[in-house]
């Protein structure tokens, strides 16, 4: 199961609504193809990166666009979507919200 946290839909609600200034078309896009690429992390947990800022194994990263979707491994076929980052943004650990 694909479990996005409060933190990660905030970050994306701001994204498309950042992008829906110029086109609320291309925003709905981008916040679907989002949320659609972590689809079936549940049965591929690993398709993503290890987060080289974090080295913790169980959080992972997908690319889409210019942004970054980190997410974690938790037990029983579970991923949380912790967060949306653009990719020139310089990723701070803290600022990654790991639920417990």
């Amino acid at each position: 199961m694909v479990k996005w946290t409060a933190h990660a839909k905030a970050q994306l609600r701001h994204i498309h609504d950042y992008i829906a200034q110029d086109s609320p078309l291309y925003a709905k896009r981008v916040s679907e193809a989002m949320v659609q690429k972590t689809m079936g992390l549940d049965e591929l947990p690993r398709k993503g990166h290890k987060v080289p800022e974090l080295n913790d194994d169980a959080v992972r990263e997908l690319g889409l666009y210019s942004y970054r979707i980190v997410y974690e491994i938790k037990p029983d076929q579970l991923i949380e979507v912790l967060a949306v980052i653009h990719k020139r943004r310089h990723l701070m650990p803290e600022e990654i919200p790991r639920p417990e």
